[in-house]
């Protein structure tokens, strides 16, 4: 997205125990803003640690439905009992960015967005995943709702760029406040 918004960036994949993070924070029963944060930031502090002259975004999603995080479907199945527990119901996403410089943070953002999924059949799902394929495994919500996955709702509010994965509008404020982009 960032690349997408004319920003010249580097992908670097941060090298962090997601798993172990995700385990320890719902062992604590912590709340799912700040899991989402700390993820985001164990990423960038990773990265950081290597590049000390950049400026590093460190980003992640969590979806919360009814209380409880998920996570990224791990096969198909997974996917389709996911989507069937959340119709005809809202669900939020929150997608954390924090950005480290010099190896310590200078920026953090958490976005959101509600999502409420229309009453669609089982044949409607079916046809869905069908199409999707392997797809629905990549993304938190099994959806991508720049594509397909529109289909799935009947409300979208909030931040769309935040579903997207990050808070783009609020990063691109930070970098032409460090006049990293050009105002």
């Amino acid at each position: 997205m960032l690349r997408d918004a004319g920003v010249d960036i580097e992908v670097v994949p941060a090298r962090v125990d997601e798993d172990a993070i995700k385990e320890a924070f719902r062992a604590e029963g912590v709340a799912a803003r700040d899991l989402v944060d700390a993820l985001a930031e164990a990423k960038a502090r990773q990265v950081s640690a290597t590049a000390q002259d950049a400026l590093v975004i460190g980003g992640d999603q969590v979806l919360v439905f009814d209380g409880v995080t998920f996570d990224k479907p791990k096969d198909h199945a997974e996917a389709r009992a996911h989507l069937s527990l959340m119709r005809e119901a809202s669900h939020e996403l929150l997608s954390a960015a924090v950005i480290y410089e010099g190896g310590a943070p200078v920026w953090r953002h958490i976005g959101a967005a509600r999502l409420t999924m229309r009453p669609f059949s089982d044949a409607f799902l079916d046809t869905y995943l069908d199409t999707e394929g392997d797809a629905v495994l990549s993304t938190v919500g099994g959806y991508r709702i720049e594509e397909r996955g529109a289909q799935l709702f009947s409300r979208v509010g909030g931040d769309y760029f935040s579903i997207l994965g990050m808070p783009l509008l609020e990063i691109l404020g930070f970098l032409r406040a460090r006049k990293v982009i050009v105002e």
